[in-house]
């Protein structure tokens, strides 16, 4: 008779900063021999590609009061009924273990289901402040994880922090040798979160272009912009002849990452834990609208440690950013110390740790 694999169901969607840290975990507990499925939404299955091929994906309804008109708003308790429904007969059918949430609106319903069945439960909050919906569960759930310290927690709610889990891809490049910048190439990558932003697409070409002819020659630009932007930003590389690659959504940050002299970036909580664990200088700029402005929250241990030059929103604009890069790119002594303080503050053990967490409350349920 074999032994049936335990099973854990990741609850995660909406963004990349949901989906990364909970792809972290499935390739650790696969490693550990549990079996993975994440339950997601039609927005977060667009962040499965890098997923093991292993992991089953499993799409539910789930639906948020933020978008869309009247009638969206209307409908979303229906959708998330249905979502909860469809949770809990699935956990009826094949009964996990554990169920971790990553935060975000498509972890409702299996978490909502896994409160109602009493499955072993728990979250794992990125930012620096927990979202709406981790701060619902946080009373609900057996353990919290927090990925950023110190973070903003619902009163008599404990947490363990943990760090943010970083993909294998980050992993593999963890300390990547740092090149400071010089009279040579050098590259400069610019992020807006997975969902891109148009703030980084409106001030941060006219900074590069505004940069002395000198330095200018050397820089090359990977600009990650939305879809409205994309056409707009890499016409204005090219009218000012700096060699760009704009895209949607890059699959290998990793590699841009570790090849950069500087990255320019908003401060979601796994580009922060990229960051530190490449090791890389950093201009960040929160999103001012997120809640409880965690990410400026995220920013704050970069920042302190000097890894990072953090810009508030209603700061930036090209005139100050291009002070900004240019102080980074003109001191590669300077550079070099942001990249070592940037590592000093990574926590590369951190889906190991949230693993150590998983198979602990695992082997709690099993012996009730």
């Amino acid at each position: 008779m074999t032994t049936r694999a335990p099973l854990l169901t990741i609850a995660a969607g909406g963004t990349g900063g949901h989906m990364f840290p909970a792809q972290a975990l499935a390739e650790v507990m696969l490693a550990r021999g549990w079996r993975v499925k994440l339950s997601t939404d039609a927005r977060g299955a667009r962040y499965t590609s890098g997923f093991p091929h292993s992991v089953e994906i499993q799409q539910i309804s789930s639906a948020t009061f933020a978008r869309g008109g009247v009638l969206a708003k209307a409908l979303v308790p229906f959708r998330i009924f249905g979502g909860v429904v469809g949770a809990v007969l699935e956990m009826m059918r094949d009964k996990p273990d554990v169920v971790v949430g990553f935060g975000g609106y498509p972890s409702i319903p299996s978490l909502t289901a896994a409160w109602i069945l009493r499955k072993p439960r728990m979250i794992h909050e990125q930012n620096g402040v927990l979202g709406r919906v981790n701060t619902f569960f946080a009373k609900r759930v057996d353990l919290v994880a927090c990925g950023t310290w110190p973070a903003t927690l619902p009163e008599g709610v404990e947490a363990y922090h943990v760090g943010n889990p970083v993909r294998g891809a980050v992993l593999e490049r963890a300390c990547a040798a740092y090149i400071p910048p010089g009279d040579y190439p050098m590259e400069v990558l610019v992020m807006g979160g997975s969902q891109g932003a148009r703030i980084l697409s409106e001030v941060v070409p006219p900074a590069i272009a505004n940069l002395p002819m000198n330095m200018l020659r050397n820089i090359r630009v990977s600009h990650q912009a939305r879809d409205e932007d994309a056409e707009r930003v890499a016409e204005f590389y090219a009218q000012n002849g700096i060699p760009a690659d704009v895209q949607l959504f890059f699959n290998d940050v990793p590699r841009r990452m570790s090849e950069a002299q500087l990255v320019i970036s908003r401060a979601g909580a796994s580009s922060v834990a990229d960051l530190s664990i490449i090791g890389r200088p950093s201009i960040l700029i929160p999103y001012a609208a997120a809640t409880g402005d965690h990410q400026s929250a995220n920013a704050r241990g970069l920042v302190d440690a000097g890894a990072a030059i953090m810009v508030p929103e209603h700061m930036a604009n090209p005139e100050s950013l291009t002070e900004q890069i240019e102080m980074v790119l003109s001191n590669p002594d300077g550079a070099q110390q942001m990249a070592r303080a940037a590592m000093s503050v990574a926590k590369p053990d951190a889906a190991e740790e949230l693993a150590q967490m998983v198979e602990h409350l695992g082997n709690q349920g099993s012996a009730t």
